[in-house]
């Protein structure tokens, strides 16, 4: 295909345009944010083979011209309808609707992983380049108050030069069993490695606060716990087959699907196929067939449940990080020649500060309190997800940062691969190659 005459974006005075590909909760999460942000974006279209969820962000965008398509396919035949392409399909097909975008004129907000392997990750970084596009991943821990506040705390020199990091990711029990044993990343050959799917966030938010290259990663994980050995007596394959462990025959089992019913009843907007309207009987009746009604032992699942990362970077500094699904929330800690860092989830509830700082000399720590979350009620990943929807009208003028952009973000994604590569080898180091 020949080269395309780049589009020019729109006047601050226009709205920028939004079309979605994949319609499901992350294109739902970031379009009703948008929508929200007034005249500053139009979402003009969408793309998913559910028409409920097509008819869903319909409903979000309040515009009624909204087309409507099938299949990424439809969308991209047709001549370019919107400034930017939105791709929130699952992470085994983003190359091939983000190339077809790109080659169309549109600019990408591209959810992470930019794509299932490190060839198409680099594949589209130079075809943004040759279409003149701007591809903006949904690294959104950037834009959280809290990371945000470490990289101006590090940049500031307050810490003095970054020796060491320690980063810690506690996925969820519950958040592992429905989306790395039940769910859509169970199996890494049809998604990509755990370490990519969940904590390319980790990764990239580590090499942006240490402003370097890595030239050395090793990795450990492996899938420990959720496998059929662990399965209580009696367990059967579904939770619903009279398992003893389950509710309704007196069990308790925390993993239990009929807790879909109940406590655990927002999980379901991200799969059950008629997320805005159903019954507990139309869930339960559901439930007896789909993937997350299995019992989580006795699933076709490999991703790791837990996993280790040792990076290596060009400017001396090492960093580590922790993902674990026995954990709940981040944490991270920073140490420095003048002073360290420490902040996290479970640092907030334990001292009642966001972040704190302790000086090598004095010995003396100071803590730091970041306002509480203003974003209209959309908190989702520590107010990242309202971060980006807000910084990225800018972005794509040229007028705001461009950290987050491909070509400048992409070293997370080779710290990913890497780290998979060498789990996958016993830990053997992989070095990068830039």
């Amino acid at each position: 295909m020949g080269l395309v005459q780049s589009p020019p974006m729109p006047n601050q005075a226009s709205p920028l345009t939004i079309a979605a590909i994949g319609c499901g909760s992350r294109a739902r999460t970031y379009l009703e944010i948008a929508v929200g942000l007034g005249d500053r974006y139009s979402v003009v279209a969408g793309a998913d083979p559910v028409p409920e969820r097509r008819d869903t962000l319909r409903k979000i965008s309040n515009n009624s011209d909204f087309k409507s398509f099938a299949s990424a396919d439809e969308l991209l035949a047709e001549e370019r309808m919107a400034d930017v392409a939105f791709i929130g399909t699952q992470d085994n097909y983003h190359f091939e609707p983000a190339k077809k975008a790109l080659e169309k004129g549109y600019h990408l907000l591209l959810e992470k992983p930019a794509a299932q392997t490190l060839e198409e990750t680099l594949k589209l970084t130079e075809l943004a380049k040759k279409y003149d596009r701007k591809i903006l991943l949904c690294f959104v821990l950037r834009y959280t108050p809290f990371y945000s506040k470490v990289h101006e705390i590090i940049r500031s020199g307050q810490l003095g030069d970054v020796i060491s990091m320690h980063a810690h990711e506690g996925v969820d029990a519950w958040h592992h069993g429905h989306s790395y044993v039940r769910g859509h990343w169970a199996k890494t050959g049809e998604s990509t490695p755990m370490i990519i799917a969940k904590c390319s966030h980790d990764t990239d938010y580590i090499a942006w606060l240490l402003d370097s290259q890595c030239k050395s990663v090793s990795s450990y994980g492996r899938l420990s716990y959720f496998n059929e050995s662990h399965a209580p007596e009696g367990a059967t394959a579904r939770c619903t087959d009279g398992c003893p462990h389950a509710a309704p025959q007196g069990g308790s089992c925390m993993y239990d699907a009929h807790h879909y019913l109940d406590k655990h009843e927002r999980w379901l907007r991200m799969i059950y196929p008629h997320p805005t309207e159903r019954t507990k009987e139309e869930v339960a009746e559901w439930l007896k067939t789909c993937a997350w009604g299995r019992c989580v032992w006795k699933c076709d699942n490999d991703a790791v449940d837990h996993q280790v990362v040792n990076m290596d970077f060009e400017n001396g500094s090492t960093a580590s990080l922790t993902m674990t699904a026995f954990d709940c929330g981040r944490a991270l800690e920073v140490f420095g020649t003048k002073a360290c860092l420490r902040g996290g989830d479970e640092h907030k509830i334990i001292s009642g500060h966001d972040i704190s700082i302790r000086d090598h000399e004095s010995g003396e720590t100071k803590f730091v309190d970041l306002d509480e979350i203003n974003d209209d009620g959309y908190q989702g990943h520590g107010g990242g997800d309202y971060g980006l929807v807000n910084a990225m009208d800018a972005i794509f003028r040229g007028e705001g940062s461009d950290s987050s952009l491909i070509e400048n973000s992409v070293e997370g994604h080779l710290i990913g691969f890497a780290a998979e590569q060498s789990r996958l080898n016993g830990g053997t180091p992989v070095e990068l190659n830039h």
